[in-house]
């Protein structure tokens, strides 16, 4: 399988809404209707009104950009102490010391999740506990306290139900929940800040890119690098982001949806795009490059090669090299 540098990919299939993109050399759609037995469900509506509760915007003009809703989530503790209650307070800015620890060493990390309302009116999330344990190994990699699997998954849930009215109709879009832990207190040497805060928010979204569902160009690239082995590739800090603002800028303003990475070492094996993993599927074999440190493993990553396996695909997790 032989695929050109800085040269289209063709053929490729986006799932945005559930975070990952696939290179298809035989155009072949295997994650549909599946993903629902995944999903975990929140409640069951309380009346048949549920929709008369919708926020009051135009779903059709959706796109993926900040909407602000109307509550979010916050919950704080010190260094070498556990988080206990959080609280929900109307969506507004938050007050940060200039010496504390996410502006001046970027000790942060997000994850992001969503929420989806089914035509009987009620809420669903996709595998929160999975995005509550990554952000658990993420917090060890960073020297910071973070919430237990239980506190992550009943803080999204409590996000959700106070902005019910903003998870869009079915069909429409989703919820986005952006869980946030990021060190709060001031340093001013380089050491983990003394204290943290886990905050959520949301906002109604469409699919993260413009083309949707259909093809996406992305632009192998050998120039730039995403992450390095030893480094924090495999886990979901914020400074693992702004570094590809730059490559991502580029390829945008030569026509490219994003950037497909490539190792930093021998510069020759796929890891990632941008903001999402990516299988290669050709007839009935999907492969899916290895993570090994410097690619984030993905939740939709590992639902989609669990779904594979289970309908009958080969999934082949390894390097995969680009000649």
């Amino acid at each position: 399988m032989i695929l050109q540098r800085n040269s289209l990919i063709r053929n490729s299939l986006c799932f945005p809404a559930f975070r990952s993109a696939l290179y298809t050399m035989e155009l072949k759609a295997f994650f549909t209707s599946q993903a629902a037995s995944s999903l975990q469900e929140m409640f069951e509506p309380s009346s048949s009104s549920v929709y008369e509760e919708n926020a009051d915007i135009n779903w059709d003009e959706l796109g993926f950009s900040l909407r602000p809703t109307d509550y979010m989530y916050t919950m704080k503790c010190s260094k070498d102490e556990n988080f206990s209650q959080g609280e929900l307070n109307r969506y507004g800015n938050i007050e940060l010391s200039p010496s504390s620890g996410v502006l001046n060493y970027g000790q942060g990390l997000f994850e992001g999740l969503k929420a989806y309302r089914r035509v009987d009116g009620s809420i669903l999330l996709f595998r929160p506990e999975e995005n509550a344990q990554r952000m658990k190994m993420g917090a060890e990699r960073m020297c910071m306290p973070s919430p237990s699997i239980n506190q992550f998954v009943n803080a999204v849930k409590e996000t959700v139900l106070a902005n019910k009215r903003w998870v869009p109709p079915p069909g429409k879009g989703s919820l986005y929940l952006r869980p946030l832990l990021i060190g709060t207190g001031p340093v001013l040497g380089l050491a983990p800040s003394p204290d943290y805060t886990f905050l959520i928010y949301a906002s109604p979204v469409a699919n993260y890119f413009k083309e949707g569902f259909a093809p996406l160009s992305l632009l192998i690239d050998n120039e730039f690098h995403r992450s390095t082995p030893g480094g924090t590739g495999h886990v979901k800090t914020i400074s693992n982001y702004a570094p590809v603002l730059k490559p991502q800028s580029q390829a945008k303003n030569r026509g490219f949806s994003d950037v497909l990475y490539l190792d930093s070492v021998q510069k020759k094996y796929l890891e990632e795009v941008s903001s999402c993993n990516i299988f290669l599927v050709k007839g009935n074999t999907i492969l899916s490059p290895a993570t090994q440190g410097t690619i984030l493993a993905g939740i939709t990553r590992k639902s989609i090669i669990d779904l594979a396996r289970d309908i009958g695909y080969q999934v082949i997790v390894q390097k995969c090299c680009l000649t």
